[in-house]
Protein backbone atom coordinates (compact mmCIF):
# COMPACT_ATOMS: atom_id res chain seq x y z
CA UNK A 1 0.00 0.00 0.00
CA UNK A 2 1.60 3.27 -1.14
CA UNK A 3 1.49 6.58 0.72
CA UNK A 4 -1.53 7.93 -1.18
CA UNK A 5 -3.54 4.79 -0.51
CA UNK A 6 -2.60 4.95 3.17
CA UNK A 7 -3.83 8.53 3.36
CA UNK A 8 -7.13 7.58 1.74
CA UNK A 9 -7.43 4.57 4.06
CA UNK A 10 -6.69 6.67 7.15
CA UNK A 11 -9.17 9.30 6.00
CA UNK A 12 -11.85 6.65 5.59
CA UNK A 13 -11.08 5.28 9.06
CA UNK A 14 -11.30 8.77 10.55
CA UNK A 15 -14.59 9.45 8.76
CA UNK A 16 -16.05 6.13 9.88
CA UNK A 17 -14.85 6.77 13.41
CA UNK A 18 -16.34 10.26 13.41
CA UNK A 19 -19.66 9.02 12.04
CA UNK A 20 -19.69 6.22 14.60
CA UNK A 21 -18.99 8.67 17.42
CA UNK A 22 -21.74 11.00 16.17
CA UNK A 23 -24.15 8.07 15.90
CA UNK A 24 -23.33 6.91 19.41
CA UNK A 25 -23.75 10.46 20.72
CA UNK A 26 -27.18 10.88 19.17
CA UNK A 27 -28.21 7.40 20.29
CA UNK A 28 -27.22 8.10 23.89
CA UNK A 29 -28.89 11.52 23.71
CA UNK A 30 -32.07 9.91 22.39
CA UNK A 31 -32.04 7.32 25.17
CA UNK A 32 -31.58 10.08 27.77
CA UNK A 33 -34.40 12.09 26.22
CA UNK A 34 -36.71 9.08 26.20
CA UNK A 35 -35.79 8.30 29.81
CA UNK A 36 -36.43 11.93 30.82
CA UNK A 37 -39.73 11.99 28.92
CA UNK A 38 -40.80 8.72 30.52
CA UNK A 39 -39.90 10.06 33.97
CA UNK A 40 -41.89 13.23 33.35
CA UNK A 41 -44.83 11.23 31.98
CA UNK A 42 -44.81 8.89 34.97
CA UNK A 43 -44.62 11.85 37.34
CA UNK A 44 -47.58 13.46 35.58
CA UNK A 45 -49.61 10.23 35.62
CA UNK A 46 -48.75 9.67 39.27
CA UNK A 47 -49.83 13.21 40.14
CA UNK A 48 -53.11 12.81 38.25
CA UNK A 49 -53.92 9.45 39.87
CA UNK A 50 -52.94 10.75 43.33
CA UNK A 51 -55.18 13.80 42.84
CA UNK A 52 -58.05 11.56 41.69
CA UNK A 53 -57.74 9.22 44.67
CA UNK A 54 -57.45 12.11 47.12
CA UNK A 55 -60.62 13.64 45.69
CA UNK A 56 -62.42 10.31 45.91
CA UNK A 57 -61.30 9.95 49.52
CA UNK A 58 -62.46 13.47 50.37
CA UNK A 59 -65.90 13.01 48.81
CA UNK A 60 -66.33 9.61 50.47
CA UNK A 61 -65.42 11.12 53.85
CA UNK A 62 -67.83 14.02 53.35
CA UNK A 63 -70.67 11.66 52.48
CA UNK A 64 -69.95 9.38 55.42
CA UNK A 65 -69.10 11.95 58.09
CA UNK A 66 -71.30 14.91 57.17
CA UNK A 67 -74.12 14.11 54.75
CA UNK A 68 -74.97 10.77 56.37
CA UNK A 69 -75.46 12.12 59.92
CA UNK A 70 -77.38 15.12 58.54
CA UNK A 71 -79.85 12.85 56.71
CA UNK A 72 -80.23 10.68 59.81
CA UNK A 73 -81.02 13.78 61.89
CA UNK A 74 -83.62 14.90 59.33
CA UNK A 75 -85.21 11.47 59.39
CA UNK A 76 -85.40 11.57 63.19
CA UNK A 77 -87.08 14.99 63.14
CA UNK A 78 -89.60 13.85 60.53
CA UNK A 79 -90.46 10.74 62.52
CA UNK A 80 -91.13 12.90 65.58
CA UNK A 81 -93.81 14.86 63.74
CA UNK A 82 -97.34 13.90 64.78
CA UNK A 83 -99.60 13.66 61.77
CA UNK A 84 -103.01 15.25 62.37
CA UNK A 85 -104.72 12.68 60.19
CA UNK A 86 -104.06 9.42 58.35
CA UNK A 87 -102.97 11.19 55.15
CA UNK A 88 -100.31 13.22 56.92
CA UNK A 89 -99.08 10.16 58.84
CA UNK A 90 -98.78 8.23 55.58
CA UNK A 91 -96.86 11.12 54.00
CA UNK A 92 -94.46 11.26 56.96
CA UNK A 93 -93.86 7.52 56.73
CA UNK A 94 -93.32 7.70 52.97
CA UNK A 95 -90.87 10.58 53.36
CA UNK A 96 -88.97 8.63 56.02
CA UNK A 97 -88.68 5.66 53.68
CA UNK A 98 -87.39 7.92 50.90
CA UNK A 99 -84.71 9.22 53.25
CA UNK A 100 -83.74 5.60 54.04
CA UNK A 101 -83.30 4.99 50.32
CA UNK A 102 -81.15 8.11 49.96
CA UNK A 103 -78.98 7.08 52.92
CA UNK A 104 -78.54 3.60 51.47
CA UNK A 105 -77.59 4.95 48.05
CA UNK A 106 -75.23 7.47 49.59
CA UNK A 107 -73.45 4.69 51.50
CA UNK A 108 -73.11 2.69 48.27
CA UNK A 109 -71.60 5.69 46.48
CA UNK A 110 -69.24 6.34 49.39
CA UNK A 111 -68.16 2.70 49.36
CA UNK A 112 -67.59 2.75 45.61
CA UNK A 113 -65.42 5.84 45.94
CA UNK A 114 -63.30 4.31 48.68
CA UNK A 115 -64.36 1.01 50.31
CA UNK A 116 -64.18 1.02 54.10
CA UNK A 117 -63.01 -2.59 54.08
CA UNK A 118 -59.99 -1.55 51.97
CA UNK A 119 -59.03 1.06 54.54
CA UNK A 120 -59.68 -1.13 57.58
CA UNK A 121 -58.55 -4.57 56.41
CA UNK A 122 -56.55 -4.24 53.21
CA UNK A 123 -56.44 -5.44 49.61
CA UNK A 124 -57.45 -9.11 49.79
CA UNK A 125 -60.51 -8.64 52.05
CA UNK A 126 -61.59 -5.66 49.93
CA UNK A 127 -61.35 -7.68 46.70
CA UNK A 128 -63.24 -10.56 48.32
CA UNK A 129 -65.95 -8.17 49.50
CA UNK A 130 -66.17 -6.59 46.03
CA UNK A 131 -66.60 -9.99 44.37
CA UNK A 132 -69.27 -11.01 46.88
CA UNK A 133 -71.27 -7.85 46.27
CA UNK A 134 -71.22 -7.94 42.48
CA UNK A 135 -71.68 -11.70 42.27
CA UNK A 136 -75.51 -11.75 42.24
CA UNK A 137 -75.62 -9.03 39.57
CA UNK A 138 -73.42 -10.74 36.98
CA UNK A 139 -73.48 -14.08 35.15
CA UNK A 140 -69.67 -14.23 35.34
CA UNK A 141 -68.39 -16.64 37.99
CA UNK A 142 -65.51 -14.93 39.76
CA UNK A 143 -63.10 -16.82 42.02
CA UNK A 144 -60.31 -15.42 44.20
CA UNK A 145 -57.19 -17.23 45.36
CA UNK A 146 -54.47 -15.75 47.56
CA UNK A 147 -51.63 -16.86 49.78
CA UNK A 148 -51.73 -14.02 52.30
CA UNK A 149 -54.06 -11.23 53.46
CA UNK A 150 -51.06 -9.08 54.40
CA UNK A 151 -51.26 -5.28 54.49
CA UNK A 152 -49.28 -3.12 52.07
CA UNK A 153 -48.63 0.57 51.69
CA UNK A 154 -51.87 2.48 51.20
CA UNK A 155 -50.92 3.62 47.69
CA UNK A 156 -50.26 0.02 46.64
CA UNK A 157 -53.52 -1.23 48.15
CA UNK A 158 -55.61 1.46 46.45
CA UNK A 159 -54.01 1.12 43.02
CA UNK A 160 -53.99 -2.69 43.12
CA UNK A 161 -57.68 -2.62 44.09
CA UNK A 162 -58.47 -0.30 41.15
CA UNK A 163 -56.58 -2.68 38.86
CA UNK A 164 -58.71 -5.61 39.99
CA UNK A 165 -61.86 -3.52 39.54
CA UNK A 166 -60.83 -2.66 35.97
CA UNK A 167 -60.06 -6.30 35.14
CA UNK A 168 -63.40 -7.47 36.55
CA UNK A 169 -65.24 -4.74 34.64
CA UNK A 170 -63.49 -5.74 31.40
CA UNK A 171 -64.25 -9.43 31.91
CA UNK A 172 -67.95 -8.82 32.56
CA UNK A 173 -68.78 -6.00 30.16
CA UNK A 174 -66.37 -6.36 27.25
CA UNK A 175 -65.12 -9.96 27.33
CA UNK A 176 -68.54 -11.38 28.31
CA UNK A 177 -66.66 -14.07 30.21
CA UNK A 178 -68.36 -16.99 31.91
CA UNK A 179 -65.54 -17.39 34.42
CA UNK A 180 -62.82 -15.15 35.82
CA UNK A 181 -60.05 -16.35 38.11
CA UNK A 182 -58.08 -13.87 40.22
CA UNK A 183 -54.88 -14.89 41.98
CA UNK A 184 -53.16 -12.56 44.43
CA UNK A 185 -49.77 -13.82 45.56
CA UNK A 186 -47.40 -12.18 47.98
CA UNK A 187 -43.70 -12.96 47.71
CA UNK A 188 -40.76 -11.38 49.55
CA UNK A 189 -40.87 -7.71 48.54
CA UNK A 190 -43.24 -8.36 45.61
CA UNK A 191 -46.96 -8.55 44.97
CA UNK A 192 -48.16 -10.55 42.00
CA UNK A 193 -51.68 -10.37 40.61
CA UNK A 194 -52.71 -12.67 37.76
CA UNK A 195 -56.13 -13.06 36.21
CA UNK A 196 -57.57 -15.39 33.58
CA UNK A 197 -60.96 -15.22 31.87
CA UNK A 198 -62.64 -17.30 29.16
CA UNK A 199 -64.17 -14.35 27.33
CA UNK A 200 -64.12 -13.29 23.70
CA UNK A 201 -60.56 -11.96 23.89
CA UNK A 202 -59.19 -9.25 21.61
CA UNK A 203 -56.47 -8.38 19.13
CA UNK A 204 -54.40 -5.73 20.87
CA UNK A 205 -53.03 -4.53 17.51
CA UNK A 206 -56.50 -3.41 16.49
CA UNK A 207 -58.09 -2.00 19.62
CA UNK A 208 -56.59 1.50 19.18
CA UNK A 209 -58.52 4.11 21.16
CA UNK A 210 -61.51 1.86 21.83
CA UNK A 211 -62.76 1.23 25.37
CA UNK A 212 -60.56 -1.89 25.56
CA UNK A 213 -57.57 0.25 24.60
CA UNK A 214 -58.41 2.79 27.29
CA UNK A 215 -58.79 -0.04 29.80
CA UNK A 216 -55.30 -1.29 28.98
CA UNK A 217 -53.97 2.25 29.33
CA UNK A 218 -55.57 2.54 32.77
CA UNK A 219 -54.03 -0.76 33.85
CA UNK A 220 -50.60 0.30 32.57
CA UNK A 221 -50.85 3.71 34.27
CA UNK A 222 -51.79 2.20 37.63
CA UNK A 223 -48.92 -0.27 37.34
CA UNK A 224 -46.44 2.45 36.40
CA UNK A 225 -47.44 4.48 39.46
CA UNK A 226 -46.31 1.52 41.60
CA UNK A 227 -43.12 1.03 39.54
CA UNK A 228 -44.44 -2.39 38.57
CA UNK A 229 -44.56 -4.47 35.42
CA UNK A 230 -47.69 -5.24 33.42
CA UNK A 231 -48.16 -7.93 30.79
CA UNK A 232 -51.14 -9.52 29.10
CA UNK A 233 -52.00 -12.22 26.61
CA UNK A 234 -55.20 -12.30 24.61
CA UNK A 235 -56.48 -13.79 21.39
CA UNK A 236 -59.92 -13.46 19.79
CA UNK A 237 -62.13 -16.23 21.12
CA UNK A 238 -59.53 -17.52 23.59
CA UNK A 239 -59.91 -15.25 26.61
CA UNK A 240 -57.46 -12.88 28.27
CA UNK A 241 -54.74 -13.26 30.86
CA UNK A 242 -53.31 -10.31 32.80
CA UNK A 243 -50.18 -10.33 34.96
CA UNK A 244 -49.00 -7.60 37.32
CA UNK A 245 -45.69 -7.70 39.18
CA UNK A 246 -45.45 -4.97 41.81
CA UNK A 247 -42.48 -4.22 44.10
CA UNK A 248 -43.51 -3.38 47.64
CA UNK A 249 -42.66 -2.90 51.25
CA UNK A 250 -45.12 -4.51 53.64
CA UNK A 251 -46.88 -2.21 56.07
CA UNK A 252 -48.78 -3.07 59.21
Amino acid sequence: MDTHEKEIYNAILIAVGALTAIGIYFFVALLRQQKRFRSLSQAKIKAEITTLENERSRIAADLHDEVGPLLSAIKLQINNIDGSDAAESALIKKTSLHIDDVIKKMREISNDLLPNVLIRRGLVPAVADFITKIGPATPTKITLEHNSPARFLATVEVNAYRIVQEVVHNAIKHAQAKTLRIHIKMEPHRLQITTQDDGVGFDHNRIGDTKSGLGLLNLQSRTDVMNGEFDFESFPGKGTKYAFDIPLNTST
